[in-house]
């Protein structure tokens, strides 16, 4: 059962999360008296004299801009922090982070990274002098093994991609701390409504807002947040330096899209739950991993610190690549594409797809094999969801041989 209604890591009882979603950083216009915050254009802002900007403080649109101004400042109160950056994309936060690093610094990592973040590690940032480690922090002192002089940060990913395994926050930024490294958790598949890594000891938390907090599929932009001011004004420099920025345009949709991140995700974990629940135990299912079900390895965890489960279900089909795509292309509701968390539901082979570029010796250790699929359960009817899962796996042929793979397409 949900656990939303909870009051886990609220600071205040005013204002409410959903409260902030709507009203946080917004104000009607104060010449026009428009309640949603206007989409300003403008590549520069007047000064009243050399190197004297107006109230406002704005100069150049790549260093500020008033309707990123708005977002950076809501999604800092939703994650409960002091500082908020957004980027061109999560990958673009993701980089913000790595740079603010410098050669010979070390970074370790969880093991099981979303593919494009693993692919900034291994083949750009590698080249550049940052070292990296990947450990499974879920094995005990692997954490403080894997520490060495010249680490600075840890890149922890809770719920991970695509196998849903869980950190324990709290603890991982203990033993971080201890040895002077920050902590950074990708929020990603849990948004900040349903965990605030930050609450939980975390130094900063980015996300890919491409995902569940634009939620609507059409807009592709990174954040970070932190309450240490350093840090922040690392990132803040290297913002402005490298250009790596979101449009307007771009920051309007997404401060739209957050207007309802709390109705939404409240929505798509009662779905994906209900899937969850029916799917556990088919006789075409291997294996299946949702933090909600008690038979997840972490539900304990997810209990302790998230206060909610969220939308994204993983599981292995039986057979192989033959039997994946006998399900894949017999969908309905679910759509095949790259990417997650938006209001329709979507269906992902990451063998394929999103983790394409992870070695094959890595993905075989982690499980991520071609009868692995994941789910981004949306927010339709959820009848519907599971008749059309239900209708998908009727024509799976279980006994049926393997076909040759397809050649993996490049990952996003």
């Amino acid at each position: 059962m949900s656990h939303t209604d909870n009051k886990l890591h609220t600071t205040t009882t005013f204002p409410h999360f959903g409260t902030d979603a709507i009203h946080a950083g917004q104000t009607p216009d104060p010449h026009s008296g428009a309640v949603m915050i206007p989409i300003s254009l403008s590549t520069t802002f007047a000064q009243t004299s050399p190197g004297v900007p107006y109230p406002g403080n704005f100069e150049y649109a790549r260093s500020a801009n008033p309707t990123r101004d708005a977002f950076e400042k809501n999604i800092a109160a939703l994650e409960g922090a002091k500082f908020g950056l957004s980027f061109s994309s999560g990958l673009g936060a993701t980089s913000i982070i790595i740079n603010s690093l410098k050669r010979g610094d070390h970074v370790i990592s969880v093991d099981d990274v979303y593919g494009g973040t693993g692919r900034l590690f291994r083949t750009i940032a590698s080249d550049y002098g940052i070292e990296f480690t990947y450990i499974d922090f879920n094995v005990e002192g692997a954490l403080e093994k894997a520490i060495q002089p010249n680490t600075k940060l840890v890149w922890l990913e809770t719920p991970t991609n695509p196998t849903l395994r869980l950190s324990d926050v709290s603890q991982v930024a203990e033993v971080a701390h201890k040895h002077n490294a920050i902590l950074v958790v990708d929020n990603t598949f849990m948004s900040p409504y349903f965990q605030r890594p930050l609450s939980l000891g975390a130094d900063v938390v980015m996300h890919s807002v491409t995902k569940y907090i634009n939620g609507h599929s059409d807009t592709v932009m990174g954040v970070i947040a932190t309450n240490n001011e350093t840090w922040y004004g690392k990132f803040k420099y290297l913002q402005n330096a490298m250009g790596i920025t979101p449009s307007p345009f771009d920051c309007f949709l997404a401060l739209r899209g957050i207007k309802t991140l709390h109705v939404r995700m409240q929505r798509h974990e009662q779905n994906a739950t209900a899937l969850a629940r029916w799917m556990e135990g088919h006789e075409k299912i291997s294996k299946i991993a949702y933090p909600g079900l008690e038979s997840h390895p972490q539900h304990d965890l997810a209990k302790k610190q998230m206060r909610g489960f969220g939308g994204m279900i993983t599981f292995w089909i039986k057979g192989g690549i033959t039997q994946s795509r006998q399900f894949l292309e017999n969908l309905k509701v679910f759509t095949l594409a790259e990417s997650l968390g938006g209001v329709e539901s979507l269906v992902n082979h990451p063998a394929i797809m999103t983790h394409a570029s992870v070695p094959a010796d890595v993905r075989a250790k982690l499980g991520i094999d071609d009868t692995l699929i994941r789910l981004s359960v949306g927010i339709e009817n959820s009848e519907d969801i599971i008749e059309d899962v239900k209708q998908a796996l009727e024509k799976v042929n279980v006994y049926e041989e393997a076909s040759p793979v397809v050649e993996k397409v490049a990952e996003h």
